[in-house]
């Protein structure tokens, strides 16, 4: 099994050092991240925590899923990779309008 888990549902005053002791219960942690956002520095709400093994992993899996922490139930189960997201923003790319194109704006420039 992975060793690698998503908390969800977290309360948004825990914190990476909270997240650590909590899953320190059932085996060695590697990492423990609170995920926060860059602009307001507040909590995003999940974060990931790498046990020492897979059977570590399960135990924690068992014993805090659906556990609260700090007034909230968590969300606990096996991190999925990341998903590859589109590049260009909203939904793909697109042309981006007319005007010309190349250096210069289609006016003359060099």
């Amino acid at each position: 099994m992975n060793n690698k888990l998503y908390v969800g549902n977290l309360a948004y005053s825990v914190r990476d050092e909270s997240l650590q002791q909590a899953f320190s219960e059932f085996g060695t942690v590697q990492s423990a991240k609170v995920m926060m956002d860059r602009d307001s520095g507040r909590s995003k709400g999940f974060g990931f925590v790498e046990m020492g093994s897979g059977e570590e992993a399960e135990a924690a899996i068992r014993g805090l899923n659906g556990q609260s922490l700090e007034g909230r139930a968590l969300t606990v189960n096996v991190a999925r990779p990341k998903e590859d997201r589109p590049s260009g923003g909203f939904g793909g790319g697109g042309s981006r309008g007319g005007y010309g194109g190349g250096y210069g704006g289609g006016r003359g420039g060099y």
